[in-house]
């Protein structure tokens, strides 16, 4: 291959990767730049401008590399802004996320404080409640992958809950805490603009509110059970509490791609060796395959069904209507799906 061949194909990548750093660039100094809209705009038409200009500059050797080093040096300003940005527990939340959960423990007993059961009217309405419940480890038989769909096969929330032989089930729903006022965007979610939450809830709340009060759109909740050793799923349940805790005491930022419900799972799964059969797959990113993606591995309760069969069984929606918000959900959703426990 001749040289100017290589030096052609060395400008191209080159501009795609100053393509690419200036889209982030961009974006970054408009989601998290400063709160006055003037200065923000500012920036953001300031940085998209050099950005173009260095990419147009590539085609003319004379200003080439006297430009290119000028974007480099506004690349590593905007860097170094966005590194210094800091998560906070400090904020006006909204209600359904304004009490961090954490967990104490008296040997095999785990006390988790600001179990969330709120008591809903609609989805926006709703009255705020907590509580603090008392588990014991040994008594922990299983845990259950929830996914929730509400566009399309591709995109769903998937949190876990732990079940116990007393019937009792214990939610952990990974999710943006967000601030009063504030809604959830994909994109603002890849730039340190929402702090990662544990709802840790009651399956009446965080189940119920997607089953019996979200229409608009409709969520779609699927219960799958999974195939494990008791030694995995008590791993699993003390690697979530080391998380909670952790969480409690220094804020952490969600991140749409590296860190969010389903990322923090797989995390959270594999995080000491003991569930090490789970390899990193694409289907973990795009979260509506999770649940296929663990079929796949041998990790979901399939009793001899279909992965289309377990699907339709997993469905929860119609279960959760007709038993409404009762006290025993949990049982109540579960007593026609496929179960270990």
């Amino acid at each position: 291959m001749g040289y100017k061949v290589l030096r052609v194909l060395g400008l191209l990548l080159l501009g795609l990767v100053m393509f690419v750093s200036g889209v982030w660039g961009t974006l970054a100094l408009y989601y998290a730049g400063p709160t006055n809209e003037l200065l923000r705009y500012t920036l953001v038409a300031g940085f998209g401008l050099v950005a173009l200009a260095s990419l147009a500059a590539l085609v003319f050797q004379g200003f080439r590399w006297p430009v290119f080093g000028f974007y480099v040096l506004q690349l590593l300003i905007v860097l170094i802004w966005f590194k210094m940005i800091t998560p906070s527990n400090n904020r006006i939340w909204q209600e359904d996320v304004a009490l961090l959960p954490y967990v104490t423990q008296d040997k095999n007993l785990f006390t988790f404080h600001n179990v969330r059961n709120n008591s809903y009217r609609s989805e926006t309405d709703y009255i705020p409640a907590y509580y603090d419940k008392t588990y014991d480890i040994d008594k922990l038989v299983g845990v259950d992958i929830i996914a929730v769909y509400w566009m399309g096969p591709a995109v769903a929330h998937v949190f876990v809950s732990f079940g116990f032989s007393d019937g009792e089930h214990l939610a952990v729903s990974i999710e943006t805490r967000k601030e009063k006022g504030e809604a959830y965007s994909t994109l603002k979610g890849f730039f340190r603009q929402y702090e990662l939450y544990y709802a840790v809830a009651d399956e009446r709340d965080v189940i119920g509110l997607r089953t019996n009060y979200r229409f608009d759109p409709v969520e779609d909740v699927y219960i799958y059970p999974m195939h494990g050793s008791l030694a995995d799923a008590r791993s699993l349940f003390l690697n979530y509490v080391e998380q909670i805790n952790k969480l409690k005491e220094q804020a952490e930022f969600y991140n749409t791609l590296t860190t969010n419900c389903t990322t923090n799972i797989w995390l959270n799964a594999t995080a000491d060796g003991s569930i090490n059969d789970i390899p990193f797959n694409w289907k973990i990113l795009i979260s509506g395959y999770v649940p296929q993606y663990l079929y796949e591995q041998g990790r979901l309760e399939t009793h001899g069904l279909s992965f289309d069969a377990l699907r339709e069984q997993a469905h929860v929606n119609e279960r959760a209507k007709r038993c409404g918000i009762v006290e025993d959900f949990s049982s109540c959703i579960r007593q026609e799906s496929p179960q270990k426990h």
